[in-house]
């Protein structure tokens, strides 16, 4: 279902660039893969494997040049390993913060030689939740229970992100694409505390129709 109405808004959006488009052709297709990703300025804060889908629209301007609109679905966010207050007892944790957005990168698509291709462009983030999440967590060697491990924090998270993409991608005859991108996240993520952005490496394997 999601999918669905995925690509037909992409659809609508494409349409509406090329109404204007020198050379009115549109590729529309599905992409998925891994997200790397990190929250900036935490202290024993590590990456967070995660997973993006959705779905894309290519705007030809010529031959050489596109304009690459996506809706994504992005789980992303931060892991921790480190000592924190529980119960009033310094312990040592294994946790996550896990955030899922909805995504809208509107990418810049140049086209190196045939098939590929260099992209960057800005990206526009709809939180949806917010989750923090401990694995594990152990008192001089020993593990402790660990009750509500699994507790919502979107209200301690900012609802609108903002970034850049930088990428490239390559793309066979017979519309299978491969991309590599990095985001950088220029928003303060956190309602509270200190400033944290969002930083996202992604691999994707994806088919344009």
């Amino acid at each position: 279902m999601f999918l669905k109405k995925t690509l037909s808004l992409i659809e609508i959006l494409a349409l509406s660039f090329t109404a204007n488009a020198q050379t009115p052709d549109v590729k529309i297709g599905v992409k998925g893969g891994l997200n790397i990703s990190n929250l900036t300025n935490t202290t024993h804060g590590s990456s967070l494997t995660g997973f993006h889908i959705g779905g894309v629209a290519e705007i030809f301007v010529n031959q050489k040049f596109s304009i690459l609109l996506e809706i994504l679905f992005s789980y992303q966010g931060s892991a921790y390993d480190g000592p924190y207050m529980l119960d009033n007892k310094l312990v040592n944790i294994d946790s996550k913060t896990e955030l899922g957005y909805i995504n809208i990168p509107v990418m810049a698509k140049y086209y190196i030689v045939k098939g590929l291709n260099l992209q960057v462009g800005p990206q526009f983030g709809f939180l949806t939740n917010a989750k923090y999440k401990i694995n594990s967590a152990t008192l001089l060697g020993h593990p402790l229970p660990i009750e509500d491990s699994n507790v919502s924090i979107k209200d301690a998270y900012n609802t609108f992100d903002f970034g850049i993409n930088f990428g490239a991608g390559y793309e066979l005859p017979v519309g299978v694409f491969f991309d590599a991108r990095y985001n950088v996240g220029l928003t303060n993520v956190n309602k509270y505390g200190n400033s944290s952005n969002n930083g996202v490496f992604q691999l994707s394997v994806g088919y344009k129709f």
